[in-house]
Formats: structure tokens, sequence, C-alpha cells
């Protein structure tokens, strides 16, 4: 039997997906040409001119230097002259002068390939239920995974070349301020937190030790657990350094958001989809939420409503509906971004003086130009949740049904079937398996190392860090935004 099967058929369709369709058709693209983004155009000199009231400026006795060249001053307007930009929709050509735009379009579209593939890989599981295959969509999630984490170490590189303006000190900040958090939260014990990462790093340990053993070696286990989690605090506060500004530029757009919508259902949806971290991050406090919908008093006695593979598979539920309500409110925060151009341009008219027509073009332009910027910021997160998620049920054990069956046993075959092979086949077979013989052992050693229950609690941990860590900054973004620089 193959190590992939059919899967690799489902991965080279993808790929070939990928390269022919996804140029033509691409879902991040219609994100933002579909229409309903509107962007505003930077004036032209000719309009502002006419709005100040000024006439076409000739060659001045006083623009001209003493060693012969021209020195052109630039043409300056009032602050407060009336202007109203102009909106237009965003077309396909727009998108070419996009900063981070290839970087955007390639994680959207591979991401959308990437959940096509596992929804594909799940379907065949639950059909065919193969054994001794790789699951290849796993794969497809760290890919995925490192993508994310490339486009936002890019991105939190972007803020470090700025000298000024105290982006580089607000992100070492937060990174300790992350690490710190981590390692308060890693003491926490399962009663409150139950992730199953003690649990998990023991079985993970103990299999590590037999392996070896197996192998000639003598071990105590490959890591300790203080070492294990100060890796983990480390990458975790590598995590919440690159989920610093997406969660203060989300609570920027989150009040825009609020303040542009009229129905009330939008800004309940807006509520919701702005406390969607805090609601992932008490799926995993014990007492909060797990003892209370699992086991819920009433009366004297607590009736149990579910069982413990129900919960977890809620859980995973719970999470995936709250990232497609983030997916479906991304143009309200997108559109809210955008009309910065505009609040911009009013904040200026209540200012005195005046401002250089350049000025004035490139603070209006620059709101556009860094529109995937931001895009890039929303949907990280986003992605990078989701398929965590999904490695979660895959590599954890989960179900995606509320109630489980029990496996089937698979058939055995019987001396009487006369489709069995003779024993001079089953000998010829036999010399070219004995080769692979040692490789096949090593292989479900390792299988038996990395067990469920170790990526069930690793993976549980990083879920709720991730959503935790958004929450964080974007609690304090809406605390910076409303009340410091109202201040």
């Amino acid at each position: 039997m193959g190590v992939i099967g059919v899967q690799l058929v489902f991965t080279m369709v993808m790929a070939s997906l990928i390269q022919k369709i996804i140029p033509h058709y691409s879902f991040a693209r219609w994100l933002l040409c579909s229409g309903s983004l509107r962007w505003y155009q930077h004036p032209t000199e000719d309009e502002l001119r006419s709005l100040a009231g000024k006439q076409q400026k000739g060659k001045n006795k006083k623009d001209r230097k003493y060693n012969g060249h021209i020195e052109i001053k630039p043409m300056t307007i009032p602050k407060d002259i009336d202007l109203q930009l102009e909106t237009k929709s965003i077309a396909e050509v727009d998108t070419l002068a996009l900063h981070y735009f290839p970087e955007y379009q390639w994680l959207v579209d591979f991401t959308v390939a990437a959940t096509i593939v596992y929804l594909i890989t799940e379907l065949y599981y639950s059909l065919v239920e193969p054994s001794g295959e790789m699951n290849i969509s796993v794969v497809w999630c760290l890919l995925v995974l490192a993508f994310v984490i490339k486009v936002l170490f890019s991105l939190t590189a972007h803020y470090f070349k700025v000298e000024e303006g105290g982006e580089r000190s607000l992100c070492i900040t937060f990174a300790f301020f992350f690490f710190v958090k981590a390692m308060a939260i890693l003491i926490v014990t399962e009663n409150y937190l139950e992730f199953g990462l003690e649990t998990g790093f023991a079985n993970f340990s103990e299999s590590a030790v037999q392996f070896l053993e197996k192998q000639g070696l003598e071990s105590q286990g490959p890591i300790s657990k203080l070492t294990f989690k100060l890796l983990l605090a480390l990458l975790c506060s590598l995590i919440g350094a690159f989920l610093t500004f997406p969660g203060l530029r989300l609570a920027q757009m989150h009040l825009d958001a609020l303040n542009l919508a009229t129905a009330k259902v939008t800004q309940t949806l807006l509520h919701i989809n702005f406390l969607a971290p805090l609601i992932m991050v008490l799926l995993w406090v014990k007492p909060i939420t797990k003892d209370y919908i699992m086991n819920p008093t009433l009366g004297k006695e607590s009736v149990p409503l579910m069982t413990e593979s129900t919960y977890d598979t809620l859980r995973l539920w719970v999470i995936i509906l709250l990232c497609v309500l983030r997916l479906a409110m991304m143009r309200h925060h997108l559109q809210a971004y955008l009309n910065l151009a505009q609040k911009c341009v009013d904040q200026m008219k209540k200012e005195a003086g005046r401002i250089s027509t350049v000025e004035l073009q490139k603070m209006v332009a620059r709101v556009f130009y860094y529109l995937c910027v931001i895009a890039l910021q929303y949907v990280a997160p986003l992605v990078m949740l989701l398929h965590t998620t999904l490695l979660l049920k895959t590599l954890g054990g989960h179900s995606w049904g509320v109630y489980t069956e029990p496996e089937s046993p698979s058939p055995l075959l019987t001396d009487s079937d006369p489709s069995a092979p003779s024993p001079e086949l089953l000998a010829a077979q036999a010399r070219p398996q004995a080769s692979m013989a040692h490789i096949t052992t090593t292989l479900g050693g390792l299988r038996n190392v990395f067990t469920p229950l170790l990526f069930r609690g690793l993976l549980s941990f990083l879920t709720w860090w991730i959503a935790a860590c958004l929450f964080s900054t974007s609690l304090f973004g809406l605390f910076y935004h409303q009340y410091l620089t109202a201040a």
C-alpha cells in the first residue's frame, strides 16, 4: 500500500489549480475588487489650486538662484480649505500599486486551496477509512502556518526599520510582556486551564525513553520539563510580538466600523467579532465554561449533558464559526480603514496654517497604498487560528461529529478466500518487504512517541495562546484609541 495513496492526487490537482486558475480567479483579489470597497482619490494639483483660488504660477525672480538654477518652491494651500475627496471602487488595476499585494494574494489563495484539500481529505477519511496512510492535509496546514509566520515576520521587521515613532520599543515591550505571561500561564494547573500539556508531555517522555531503549540507547528523556516550558514560552513570546500590531490595528478599525455601521445587526456582529478571541480563551477555562456546560447544577444535583469528546468537538466548531464570522466582517473593517483618508482631511481642516499640496496628496494616497498591509494584519491571525484548530482536530484525534460511533473492525482474510495469494507469491513479496522492515519499525516507533495526546495538549495551548494574544493586544488598542488619543 502506498504511503499517501489517493491523497497524492488531491495535492497534484490542487497544485495545478493554484498555478493555472488562481491567477485568473483569485479569492484574495475578489475580497478587494468585488465593488463593496471604495477608496479615496487624492486631489490633483489643479483641483487644489482652483479650490485655493490661485492662478497658474509662473517663473519669478525670487525663484532664481545666484548660480543660475531655478528653485521651485512647493505650492501651499490653507489647511481649512473646502476639500471633499472623491471615492472610487477598487479595480484590479488599482491593486498593482498596493504594498504587500503579492504576499496578501498568495497567503489568502493558498489558504483557500489548503482548506479545500483539508475538507476533501476529511471526506475521504470518513468514507474510505484508510489505514497506514499519511494524512497529507497536515502538510498543507503546516505550510499555511509557515507562510503566516513569514508574513508576520516581514510586517514586524518593517516596523523595526522605522527609526521614529516608537514601534520598535512597543514591539519589544509586548514581547517581554508575553514571555512573562506565558511563563505564568504554564504554571497554572490543569484544574483551571485544561490544555493537557502535563499529560501530553509525560506521555511523550515515557514513549521517547522506550523508543531510545529499543534503539540501544540509554536516556532519561529527550528534554526536561523546565526546558520544554522555557522553549514554549519563547515561542509564545515570538507569537505575541507578531500579533501586537494586528491587535492594535483591529481595535482602531473596530471603533471606526462601529461609527460607520447603522444597522443594529451589523453592530452586534461587530461586537461579537471583537469578543471572539475572548470566547475562544474562555472555552479552555475549566471552572467557567467546561464545568458549567458539561455538568450544570440543577437544584442540588449536577446533571451531565455531554461527554468529554462531545465538548471537545463543540469547542472546535465554535472556533471555526467565529473564524467564519471574522472573515465575513472583513470588508466592514477594511472600509473603516479606507475612510481614514477623509477623516485625516477633516482633522486637517480644524488646524490653522498652510500645507503643501505634495504633503496633502501623500497623506491621502498613503491610506490606500497600505491597504494590503492592513488586510494582512486582519487575515493572518485568522488564518493562524483556523489552521491551528484544524491541526488540533487531525493530530489530536478529535472528531467533527457530536455523536461518535465506534469504529468497526476491519475484515480479516481467511484461508478459504479464493483470492488469497499463493505461498510462492508471498515469498517473492517478502524479499523486498524485508528491506523496508527496519524503516517501518522506526517510523512506527516515532509514531508511538509523537502521540495524539502530545499534539492535543500542545496544539490546544497554541490555539488558546493565539486567541489570548490577539484579545490582549486588541483590548490595549481599544483603551489607547478611545481614551489616550482622545485625551
